[in-house]
């Protein structure tokens, strides 16, 4: 399982994934070159993504097919938690494994 949280810069949580999502055989065979964000998630590390980087991950969420890897609910959740990242500087992103 891979949950989700909010950070900031001296690693205050000010947010938390409603739900987290499982690491599936999916996800491990996405082309690395073709979504590199998604691609570099693990269930056994923290990954984590900076401002810059959220429209990337985002374009990978939109370009994944429908019902592949990811279901409609984490996703929604991820871009929530994106939302979330940009509204104040100083604030990343982190998935984290077990």
């Amino acid at each position: 399982m891979i949950d989700m949280q909010v950070r900031t810069e001296q690693g205050t949580v000010v947010a938390r994934g409603s739900r987290g999502f499982d690491w599936s055989q999916e996800l491990i065979d996405l082309d690395p070159s073709d979504y590199p964000m998604l691609g570099g998630l693990c269930a056994y590390l923290d990954t984590m993504f900076n401002v810059r980087q959220l429209p990337s991950l985002i374009d990978e969420l939109d370009r994944l097919p429908v019902g592949v890897a990811l279901d409609d609910e984490s996703r929604t959740e991820i871009r929530r938690l994106c939302e979330v990242t940009r509204l104040d500087s100083h604030r990343y992103l982190w998935f984290l494994g077990d």
